[in-house]
């Protein structure tokens, strides 16, 4: 825990302000989203190679082939998906660095999050036990499958993009719940959607342009 104290210039409140400050700049209208961002120390998140732009608003390698998302899209997402009201049981697809499960702690009353990279998940347990996040659930495997077992869930988020919405994510989506999914299969033209369970199907909504990791199936063995 070397440099994961405030204090340090890098994690100071006044580097984090900025951040608050821009967030707002870009359209982040929630008080709770931007004040889960302020206290959450996003540089415990990176690699300490790169703390010092943790608190920019720009997504940033993880390693194994995966990014911490942008500040704004975290924000944005998270928005999206609390605007109709409080959330007890959110699903999480894409645990990678476990920022965005963090901001959703503190939301909402119990995450749910797969991650298909073991050595992303052991890290991303870490990180919320040095942060004291206890309402965090985790799961190695393959994210296009959900987790059956805890659905259905009030708001379901995914942070990795597939060409298609996967339909085990539609079917465990509670009626009245969103799931907030990036589509697309190139990194440069994927489109942010927020669809909703009806009584009678989905309504889709498309919210922006965005830019993300494609999801991938199965799962890594390097485990074993």
């Amino acid at each position: 825990m070397k440099s994961h104290h405030l204090g340090i210039g890098m994690t100071s409140q006044r580097t984090r302000e900025r951040l608050i400050n821009r967030l707002q700049e870009e359209g982040i209208r929630s008080t709770v989203v931007l004040d889960a961002i302020r206290s959450t120390p996003r540089h415990i998140f990176v690699d300490e190679a790169l703390a010092s732009r943790a608190y920019e608003d720009t997504a940033l390698p993880i390693g194994h082939g995966q990014t911490i998302s942008q500040p704004y899209i975290v924000a944005r997402m998270t928005e999206v998906l609390l605007s109709g009201g409080k959330l007890d049981k959110v699903l999480e697809v894409g645990t990678g660095s476990g920022y965005q499960a963090a901001i959703l702690a503190q939301l909402v009353g119990q995450v749910y999050s797969v991650e298909r990279i073991d050595a992303l998940l052991k890290l991303a347990r870490q990180r919320f036990m040095e942060l004291g996040l206890r309402n965090i659930r985790l799961k190695h495997c393959d994210g296009k499958l959900g987790w059956p077992e805890y659905a259905p869930y009030d708001g379901i988020i995914v942070t990795a993009a597939p060409a298609d919405v996967p339909t085990a994510l539609l079917e465990q989506l509670a009626v009245g719940g969103r799931l907030i999914i990036p589509v697309g299969a190139s990194g440069r033209n994927q489109t942010l959607l927020s669809i909703t369970r009806t009584p009678d199907g989905y309504q889709q909504e498309t919210l922006e342009t965005v830019s993300f990791v494609p999801l991938l199936s199965g799962r890594d063995q390097a485990h074993f």
